[in-house]
């Protein structure tokens, strides 16, 4: 268990401000929403905090609320090792709603504060009132930084544009071996501006989001000799330029502890070059630009 913890705690990504955190965290989506599970999933998280994983995201969408509870509840009086995430609703954009959602975020979760807080997607509210909304919750200490979620490239451009846009600190999108879309133009973007990609569905919800994703000959050929299973293959792929020329987060979701071990250990994974090449040929990036992936 302690190899495992210093490998993920070795494996980590600079936010522009200079705090450090775990290239792997955990996500949360559908925590809760299975009452029995909740106990297993409170474990969990627990296990991945003790394991490094201390990045958490979460969302008031997830659930409605019923995610963000777990969470609260597995980080009590573990809150000052925990970076935590959370996201608000499209439809709370504007300052006064953002900071209704906000506050209704932070007694879910039994915290006075969020590390960082997300905007879950671009909606109808004009950005430069979101990004209102956020620098007075940064100023009164309800947030720590603010970034958004699900935004292309000309969304981008779009609020590093506005006052206040370049203090966008993240932005979190699909990412996985099967869906590299972000690849052609946002990625190398984002790593001009020095801001890391959060990625959600890192494992393609098992493999399910794109169709032979777990049983490619290289995809199983290159898990079986380094001796681990295709997913932990695909979170590794995701991290895989962990020095920092890619800064990628990656935030798999894991209800059971034994699945949580397992995304720790993907932290320890080197890739040669010949493997990523193999990768490279089996899912190749988009030759051209393409619409962002969303789930």
């Amino acid at each position: 268990m302690e190899t495992v913890r210093q490998q993920v705690r070795s494996c980590t990504v600079t936010l522009t401000d200079g705090t450090t955190v775990p290239a792997i965290g955990q996500g949360t989506w559908h925590m809760g929403d299975v009452p029995s599970k909740r106990n297993t999933e409170i474990e969990a998280l627990r296990l991945g905090i003790r394991l490094g994983m201390t990045l958490i995201d979460t969302a008031e969408l997830y659930g409605y609320g019923k995610s963000e509870r777990v969470v609260g509840e597995a980080i009590s009086g573990l809150r000052d090792q925990v970076f935590l995430v959370s996201k608000a609703l499209p439809s709370h954009g504007d300052p006064k709603s953002l900071a209704a959602a906000c506050e209704n975020s932070l007694r879910r979760l039994g915290t006075d504060h969020l590390d960082l807080y997300l905007l879950h997607w671009k909606g109808t509210v004009p950005i430069e009132e979101t990004i209102e909304g956020m620098e007075t919750l940064k100023k009164n200490g309800k947030i720590l930084r603010w970034g958004v979620s699900n935004f292309d490239r000309a969304d981008m451009e779009n609020m590093w544009s506005r006052t206040n846009g370049s203090n966008c600190a993240a932005n979190q999108v699909l990412y996985h071996l099967g869906s590299r879309g972000i690849e052609v133009d946002l990625l190398q973007w984002q790593k001009e501006q020095h801001m890391p990609v959060m990625a959600y569905c890192p494992l393609a919800e098992a493999g399910s989001l794109k169709k032979r994703l777990l049983t490619d000959p290289a995809v199983s050929g290159i898990a079986a000799a380094h001796g681990i299973t295709p997913l932990q293959l695909l979170l590794a792929w995701c991290i895989r330029r962990r020095a920092g020329s890619e800064r990628v987060i990656a935030i798999p979701k894991a209800g059971q502890p034994e699945h949580v071990l397992e995304n720790a250990r993907a932290a320890a994974v080197i890739l040669s070059d010949a493997e990523q090449a193999a990768l490279d040929r089996a899912f190749p990036r988009p030759s051209r630009k393409v619409p962002l992936d969303i789930v």
